[in-house]
């Protein structure tokens, strides 16, 4: 039977009938399989549920619960799932067969048993279960490589925003704690706001690549030290499309993110911000987060062009105003969620140093 290098199939045999129990035990134990009994229901699910069997040959009439229970009963639970069953009764009526197949029967045999058709049928199911059992495996070993292959592409993804932002970093003034900042800042705000755990875990990575842009911008703007002319600022302002040029061709959602708050970061909730002058909702949320965490974190640092500000001088200036900015710049709702934290992005900047 092809059983000799593996543990046997488990054979329930179910039946209130003594006689019954015995010819069937005897016809699976000579056919070599492994053989446990039950006189009813109760017995059958218990027995089942402490060793799961692979085939249960089970009698449809019986006291207490009937064979259609008993079937149902196995199949939902995960433990006995997949055991095959066979039921033996001497119904024949289309309604009964139609109810066990509904239990979760696989075959019927008719009282009384054909030995040799029994054995078939057994040895039928266990091909089938056997079969089954190797698709679920190979299901698993997919799956996990699968995963294996995402985290793999998740990592290589990682590693190229930190390559992008490092790049970028080189170009100007901003540090690796600026963007290492912005990444807690970010997904901070998002949870805040109650955003799903996907959003909140891309946003992390995407949101150092704001500035990505900047690569394509003259070193003689980026490092001046004086205020910029009109014809430098519209060049400066350029940084948030070229930024989303550079990130838009990419398909992970970290690049497709970034893209998004690089080209609309700077946009503003009243409509005041650049480049295209969007207002409220039209902007992006991972936008609208962006931009308060980036205010911060700029009004925070020193620059050769400026003093950087204590923290509850930045958060007066971002909640009540100082002329040059003001609450109606940013969404209400990121704007409150800033404010319940701001403890928190405080402690980020003191512990993420430059």
């Amino acid at each position: 039977m092809g059983w000799v290098t593996e543990t046997k199939p488990l054979v329930l045999v179910v039946d209130d009938d003594e006689s019954m129990r015995l010819l069937l035990r005897r016809q699976m134990e000579n056919d070599g399989y492994r053989v446990v009994t039950a006189e009813n229901g109760f017995s059958a699910i218990e027995k089942a549920t402490g060793e799961p069997p692979d085939v249960v040959l089970l009698d449809a009439l019986m006291p207490g619960i009937d064979g259609f229970e008993v079937a149902a009963r196995l199949k939902s639970a995960e433990r006995t799932a997949t055991a095959q069953i066979i039921m033996v009764t001497v119904l024949e009526d289309h309604q009964s067969r139609l109810r066990a197949l509904k239990a979760g029967v696989q075959e019927f045999l008719s009282k009384p048993v054909d030995r040799s058709e029994l054995s078939v049928r057994v040895h039928n199911v266990l091909m089938l279960k056997r079969y089954s059992n190797f698709l679920a495996d190979q299901n698993r070993i997919l799956e996990q490589k699968v995963q294996e292959r995402s985290h793999q592409v998740l990592t290589s993804y990682r590693e190229t925003i930190a390559t992008l932002t490092r790049a970028a970093s080189y170009k100007d003034e901003v540090t690796g704690a600026h963007v290492q900042r912005i990444s807690y800042y970010t997904e901070d705000i998002a949870h805040a706001i109650s955003m799903n755990p996907e959003f909140c875990e891309t946003i992390r990575y995407a949101s150092p690549m704001h500035d990505i842009g900047k690569i394509a911008i003259p070193d003689a703007i980026l490092q001046k030290h004086a205020p910029l002319n009109q014809q430098e600022w519209e060049i400066m302002k350029s940084h948030s499309a070229l930024g989303a040029q550079l990130l838009g061709t990419g398909d992970s959602p970290y690049l497709r993110m970034g893209a998004e708050i690089a080209l609309n970061h700077h946009e503003r909730w009243d409509g005041s911000g650049y480049p295209s002058r969007l207002k409220g909702e039209v902007i992006p949320i991972s936008a609208r987060i962006m931009n308060i965490c980036d205010q911060y974190d700029a009004l925070r640092s020193a620059r050769p062009y400026k003093s950087a500000l204590s923290h509850e001088a930045v958060v007066e200036v971002i909640t009540v105003g100082d002329g040059r900015t003001l609450p109606p710049h940013f969404d209400p709702d990121v704007l409150e969620a800033f404010k319940r934290c701001a403890a928190r992005f405080r402690e980020i900047f003191e512990t993420v140093a430059d």
